[in-house]
C-alpha cells in the first residue's frame, strides 16, 4: 500500500471525527468534558463501548496468540459474561445512586479520603501503563505500514497520535467520545467481518467449510484442564470474573461513558447489552486466528519459533494482511486499527484527566477559569506520560493482551480488594495503613508466583489477580478497627 494512499485515509479518518466533535461541543458546561451532561442515549453507549473494549491490541494480539495458546482465551470470555453481570446488578446502580464523575469517590463514601486517593491512585498508576501498551501496538502497526516509508521517527508517530486525540477531545471530552467512539465501533466491526471473508476467500472456501476447518484444527482446543497450566479453565474463567469487574467496573475509562447516562435502568441495559457485543467480537477474533494460521500453512509461510513457541505473534495478522491479501483486506485493517486505538485511546485519556481532576485537584470546588485551566494542565501531564511509557517499551516482543493483564493483576488486584470489602463487609480499619496494605499485597503476590513457579511449576496466569485482591482483603482485616 502507498503511503499517500494510507495518508488519505488517516486524513478522511480524522475529519469525520472533527465533524462529530464540532457538533458535540456547540452547548458545553464546566463538567461536559467529565459527565456528558449526563443525557447520552443508552444504545449509543453501549454500542460505542465496542470500540474502547476492542484495541488494537484485541485485533491482533487475541488472534495472534492462538498459535501459542489455542482457544482457551474463549474460556476467559466465559468468564466475562459473569463479571459484566455484576457490574450491571451491583456496581452500576451504586455509582448512579452516588451520581459520582469519579468512580472512586465510593471509596470515600464507605471508608474515608486515605482509601479513596489509595484506590484513584491504582488506577492511575494501571490505566496509565494499560492504555499505554495498548497505544504502543498500534503505533507499531502505523509505523511498519506508513511511517516508516516515509523515514518518520517512530517518537513523531507517537506525537502526531496523541495530538489528534487531543483536537478532538479536548473541548466537550466523554461527551465527544461516546458520539466518536460509536461510529469508530461501525468501522471495526465492519473490518472484522471483511478480514474473515478476505481470508476466507483466499483460502477457497466457503463458509460452512471454513467453520468446518477451524472446527477440526490444532489450534482448536477450547479447554485446558492441566492445573498446573496459567490457562486451565477454572483459572481463566474465575479470572475472566474478576478481571472484568477491575478492568471494566472499577475503571474510569470504561464506566465514565455508562455514567453519561441519565437513569439506572438503562445503564444497566447498556452494559448487558455492551457485554453481549463484546463477547461475540471476542469470538470472532479467535475464529480469526486460526484462520490467519491455516493462511500460513497452506502458503509455506515460515514462523519463527523458540523452543516450540512462535515469537512476536502480535505480528503477524499484520504481516499477512497488508502483504498478502490484497489492497481491499489492508486498507479495511488499517482502518481497523486507527479506530481501536482512537476509540481506546481518547476514553483512557479522558478518565485518566477526570480521576485525577477531581480525586487529587478537587475540581468541582473551583470556579469556571480554575476548572477551564486545571482540565488543561491535567489533560497535557497525561499525554505527556503516555508518551514516556511507549517510549520506554517500544521494543517488547511478545504478546501485548497477556503483558496487560499480568499488569492489571498487580495494580486492579487492591482496588479490587477494596471495593469487595467496601461491599460484602461492614468493617472499618486504620486508613493510614491502607497504602501499605495495598502495596504489600501487590508485592507479595508477585513473590508468591515467581515462587510457585521455581518450586512447584504452577503458574498463577491470569489468577494474579484474584491472589491480589485476597491478600489485599486480609490485610484490611489485620488493619481493621473494633469501631
Amino acid at each position: 500500500m502507498s503511503p499517500l494512499l494510507l495518508f488519505v485515509i488517516i486524513i478522511c479518518y480524522f475529519s469525520i471525527l472533527m465533524v462529530i466533535s464540532w457538533f458535540a461541543s456547540r452547548h458545553v458546561h464546566d463538567t461536559t468534558f467529565f459527565d456528558g451532561d449526563r443525557a447520552s442515549p443508552w444504545f449509543l453507549v453501549a454500542f460505542g463501548m465496542i470500540g474502547s473494549g476492542i484495541s488494537a491490541v484485541s485485533l491482533v494480539s487475541i488472534p495472534g496468540n492462538v498459535g501459542n495458546n489455542n482457544l482457551y482465551y474463549f474460556q476467559f470470555i466465559l468468564g466475562t459474561i459473569a463479571g459484566y453481570l455484576f457490574i450491571a446488578f451491583v456496581l452500576t446502580p451504586i455509582y448512579l445512586r452516588l451520581r459520582v464523575v469519579s468512580i472512586y469517590t465510593y471509596l470515600q463514601v464507605r471508608f474515608g479520603n486515605i482509601t479513596y486517593k489509595t484506590g484513584s491512585l491504582f488506577f492511575l498508576v494501571s490505566q496509565s501503563f494499560g492504555a499505554a501498551l495498548r497505544l504502543l501496538l498500534s503505533i507499531q502497526i502505523l509505523q511498519y505500514a506508513f511511517f516508516d516509508a516515509l523515514h518518520i521517527p517512530y517518537f513523531i508517530t507517537i506525537i502526531v497520535v496523541l495530538v489528534l486525540i487531543w483536537l478532538y477531545t479536548n473541548k466537550s471530552g466523554i461527551k465527544t467520545i461516546v458520539w466518536t467512539d460509536a461510529l469508530q465501533s461501525l468501522f471495526l466491526i465492519t473490518v472484522i467481518v471483511i478480514s474473515i471473508i478476505t481470508i476466507k476467500n483466499s483460502l477457497h472456501l466457503s463458509f460452512g467449510e471454513m467453520a468446518g476447518k477451524i472446527s477440526v484444527h490444532q489450534y482448536a482446543r477450547i479447554f485446558d484442564w492441566d492445573f498446573h497450566s496459567g490457562s486451565n479453565f477454572f483459572k481463566q474463567f474465575i479470572s475472566g470474573v474478576l478481571i472484568t469487574v477491575a478492568l471494566v467496573g472499577l475503571d474510569q475509562s470504561m464506566m465514565q461513558k455508562t455514567l453519561t447516562i441519565g437513569n439506572a435502568g438503562d445503564a444497566r441495559k447498556n452494559v448487558l447489552t455492551f457485554s453481549f457485543f463484546i463477547a461475540i467480537a471476542q469470538t470472532l477474533f479467535l475464529a480469526l486466528g486460526i484462520l490467519i494460521y491455516m493462511y500460513a500453512e497452506q502458503n509455506g509461510i515460515e514462523l519463527t519459533r523458540t523452543n516450540g513457541i512462535i515469537q512476536n505473534t502480535d505480528s503477524l495478522y499484520p504481516i499477512l494482511t497488508l502483504n498478502y491479501f490484497g489492497k481491499i483486506g489492508a486498507v479495511a485493517f488499517l482502518i481497523g486499527v486507527i479506530a481501536s486505538t482512537f476509540a481506546s485511546i481518547d476514553s483512557c485519556i479522558a478518565a485518566l484527566t477526570t480521576a485525577f481532576s477531581y480525586d487529587f485537584m478537587n475540581i468541582e470546588s473551583r470556579s469556571h477559569e480554575e476548572k477551564k485551566r486545571i482540565k488543561n494542565m491535567v489533560l497535557f501531564g497525561v499525554n505527556i506520560i503516555m508518551f514516556l511509557i511507549v517510549m520506554s517499551f517500544w521494543n517488547s516482543k511478545g504478546a501485548i493482551i497477556y503483558t496487560i493483564f499480568k499488569i492489571a493483576g498487580y495494580t486492579y488486584g487492591p482496588l479490587l480488594g477494596l471495593y469487595l470489602t467496601g461491599l460484602f463487609t461492614k468493617i472499618r480499619f486504620t486508613e493510614k495503613l491502607v497504602p501499605v496494605a495495598c502495596v504489600a499485597a501487590a508485592i507479595l503476590t508477585w513473590l508468591l508466583n515467581f515462587y510457585f513457579i521455581r518450586w512447584f511449576n504452577f503458574d498463577f496466569g491470569f489468577m494474579n489477580i484474584f491472589v491480589n485482591a485476597l491478600l489485599t482483603i486480609i490485610f484490611l482485616y489485620f488493619i481493621k478497627t473494633r469501631k
